[in-house]
């Protein structure tokens, strides 16, 4: 059985929100923080990485 990779979105806030992007199959809603010096975070729960447009292809 193989399982998809996690989904990397590109953002503009250094703040998001993500809830699984599956409706009632996705997780309950977190604010994630993305670090100014880091440029991209992951959700603890589906694994998904958001990327600042800032950071975009040098992570």
């Amino acid at each position: 059985m193989t399982s998809q990779a996690p989904e990397t979105r590109i953002v503009n806030t250094w703040r998001v929100a993500c809830d699984g992007s599956e409706g009632a199959l996705g997780h309950p809603r977190v604010w994630l923080q993305i670090p100014q010096d880091k440029g991209w975070v992951e959700c603890g729960y589906c694994d998904c990485k958001f990327i600042h447009a800032e950071f975009e292809g040098k992570v």
